[in-house]
């Protein structure tokens, strides 16, 4: 899964360089209807009751996490538009996006819609 310029900088200043990165003690989902890329940006939803969902991850083995319990976000309270990427993100608003990636599958967000990564769903992979 690609990471962010952010994140990269961070691991290659920790991994060669003895720079200690200051690791959040949480991370965050946010949702997309404009994918981020490495430095950032995507157009993140907002309003209609959206709000970042906290998520924990298990213990890796092989290169890869996956989350330990279901991500669902609230019940839209208006039309978020059409969800394409995601990103996982080091604080609950602004922060900087850690991991980021393409839903398999765009889904539309009409008002009373609600969208669930379920447990093990949403799978991290470094490499």
């Amino acid at each position: 899964m690609p990471k962010s310029y952010y994140f990269d900088n961070a691991v290659l200043n920790a991994a060669l360089l003895n720079v200690a990165y200051p690791t959040p003690t949480s991370v965050w989902v946010a949702l997309y209807t404009t994918s981020p890329d490495p430095t950032g940006g995507g157009s993140e939803v907002s309003g209609g009751g959206y709000l970042r969902i906290q998520a924990t991850f298990v213990t890796p083995a092989d290169g890869a996490v996956s989350n330990t319990a279901d991500i669902t976000y609230p019940v839209a309270t208006s039309a978020w538009g059409t969800i394409t990427s995601f990103a996982i993100l080091d604080a609950p608003t602004a922060g900087n996006i850690l991991y980021y990636g393409t839903l398999s599958a765009s889904r539309i967000v009409q008002q009373n819609d609600q969208i669930k990564f379920p447990l093990g769903q949403l799978t991290v992979t470094e490499s």
